[in-house]
């Protein structure tokens, strides 16, 4: 990231956006693949109808998010409700789920029950419609979430990625059941429709858990920040570091080691211009430092502080 990224609220307003055209996408898709099913009865494109309508679910409870996540903190969340961004990317990776339950049960009966698959012409139009409208929101989100760092854009992108791809093995087995007259082929297209929708849905899982449970941040971030800190040669040391992200908003504390005979002023002054790196360095970052006096070793119990990656001046693991 660099100073050049937007501020929070043009961050939160450009999630807004983009998830009220990932909405409209989600239905343009069900309605052109519905047609196309009623003419074809592909399996296939059963399988990527079934898909895009759980898309629309997850695209509205990203849009629902992202505008309960921009919300300011009151009393009752001090830290806002940045999290609910992570809890609509556990119901987009339950519904992701769902539908590859729904879409490998399928293509397993119909590879025992094969069906002749009618209509191809509109069948395949429809599919490479798709494709392009599917690839041309990722562009969009791709680019939305460099300005932001969205979980609930970011969990929209990774279904419709994953439709992207699916909607190339569904446009393979649509054509190998209506022109090369092996339909089995278009039931095997939805079975690996199914696995990669499962695989997905894992990992989109696997990144909400882990920032509802807190988990610190990735190592370039925090090497950024400790190198911002330690900028100043007056500050000794960095050590109880710890980060997590709420929402799109980064949450570092940190105790450093500062000269013991400095005044209460000037320590002051120092904590402060590290606050100020930090946010340079780490737009959206929420930061709390704590000063120690060097070579005051006392520490208050609690959790584990993170390892910092780079072994730099003055840097020190956690409980020391």
């Amino acid at each position: 990231m660099t100073a050049s990224a937007p501020s929070l609220d043009d961050a939160h307003a450009i999630s807004r956006r983009i998830t009220v055209l990932s909405v409209g996408t989600a239905v343009l898709l069900i309605v052109l693949k519905a047609f196309a099913l009623g003419a074809s009865g592909s399996v296939s494109i059963l399988a990527t109808l079934a898909d895009s309508s759980l898309d629309l679910i997850a695209s509205i409870a990203a849009f629902l998010a992202v505008r309960w996540a921009a919300a300011p903190a009151d009393e009752k969340h001090r830290h806002g409700h940045g999290k609910a961004e992570a809890l609509a990317s556990l119901v987009q990776s339950g519904l992701i789920f769902a539908s590859a339950l729904f879409i490998g049960w399928e293509a397993v009966q119909r590879m025992f029950d094969p069906r002749p698959i009618t209509a191809g012409g509109w069948a395949v139009g429809v599919v490479i419609i798709s494709i392009l409208v599917t690839a041309g929101l990722v562009w969009l989100q791709t680019r939305a979430l460099k300005k932001t760092r969205s979980m609930a854009v970011a969990g929209d992108r990774a279904h419709y990625v994953a439709d992207l791809a699916a909607n190339v093995v569904v446009l393979i087995g649509v054509v190998s059941g209506a022109w090369l007259k092996a339909p089995g082929l278009d039931a095997a297209a939805g079975l690996v429709v199914a696995v990669w929708l499962f695989w997905g849905a894992w990992s989109l899982m696997r990144g909400a858990a882990d920032h509802l449970l807190d988990g610190m941040v990735s190592d370039a971030e925090r090497t950024q920040i400790v190198s911002a800190v330690l900028s100043d040669t007056r500050i000794g040391g960095v050590h109880q570091l710890r980060t997590r992200m709420v929402g799109q908003v980064m949450m570092v504390q940190m105790h450093i080691d500062l000269d013991g005979s400095l005044s209460l002023h000037d320590a002051h002054e120092i904590v402060v211009g590290a606050e100020q790196r930090i946010a340079r360095a780490i737009p959206h970052a929420d930061v709390l430092i704590h000063a120690d006096p060097r070579g005051h070793d006392d520490v208050v119990d609690g959790p584990a502080s993170e390892l910092i990656p780079v072994p730099e001046r003055g840097i020190r693991g956690p409980w020391e």
